[in-house]
């Protein structure tokens, strides 16, 4: 039996209380509070929120808020509410994980975490996965049926070039995604000087609105099945024109 434990992140759900609907959780990278709307993580989450609130749940972590997150994700497909899990409960979970650096690598964790839980994960996502204490992030566990990682190989911060599944008969690699910055994204503006200088790439993948866009569709992928049949085309056009999605290409 787990202990029942409601968080309150930054994105307040109003999904309904079917408990098959979506839950997607992001990870930060270093010391990133999840209020700090320079990072794209934040503001995937907000944008997610704004137009899927009603049908799915979004929540952003500190990396080393594992243990809240994985109390979140059981609480979450708990049905009943009797702070167990039904195998019926387990096959309805729809989770979806996305990080960046130490973020990323707590994605792998928390995906290993839920496997030894018996929940399934639809999808992770790592960008310029750092490990973190030793954590093994290269490996997929077989509780995901997808995963995609974005890397850049430069400077003194760069990311796991590559990710493998564990097994590969029940996990699909979308791709290892390699990118390359000869210059910094303009977004990186926002972020410290310090950041900038001394770990270039590390910081620009994570400001480089072509990266996280991409992300951004990935995750909407796997949460348009959880849309009602009357959501209009007005809405989905909303939804598609928010500033976190409108990027140019």
């Amino acid at each position: 039996m787990f202990l029942l434990q409601p968080y309150g992140g930054i994105a307040q759900s109003q999904a309904k209380t079917d408990k098959s609907a979506p839950l997607i959780i992001g990870f930060l990278g270093g010391f990133v509070h999840t209020d700090d709307l320079r990072h794209p993580e934040v503001k995937i989450a907000e944008s997610l929120q704004a137009g899927y609130g009603k049908y799915a749940r979004v929540e952003v972590f500190q990396n080393r808020q594992l243990e809240e997150a994985r109390l979140l994700a059981l609480n979450w497909i708990d049905g009943d509410r009797d702070g167990k899990l039904s195998e019926e409960e387990k096959r309805g979970a729809r989770i979806v994980l996305f990080g960046h650096s130490w973020g990323a690598s707590a994605v792998v964790s928390l995906a290993r975490e839920l496997e030894r839980d018996g929940v399934p994960v639809l999808l992770t996502i790592q960008v310029d996965s750092i490990s973190k204490h030793g954590a093994e992030d290269s490996i997929i566990p077989a509780n995901v049926a997808e995963a995609a990682n974005f890397y850049q190989p430069e400077g003194l911060l760069h990311g796991r070039s590559k990710i493998r599944a564990a097994d590969a008969s029940r996990t699909r690699i979308l791709g290892n995604f390699r990118l390359q910055y000869r210059k910094q994204p303009p977004e990186c503006r926002n972020y410290p000087w310090y950041d900038r200088l001394l770990f270039k790439g590390h910081t620009a993948i994570e400001c480089d609105p072509r990266v996280w866009s991409r992300v951004q569709e990935l995750i909407q992928m796997q949460l348009r099945p959880a849309l009602p049949p009357a959501m209009t085309k007005l809405q989905e056009r909303t939804f598609a024109s928010s500033p976190a999605v409108a990027i140019p290409r």
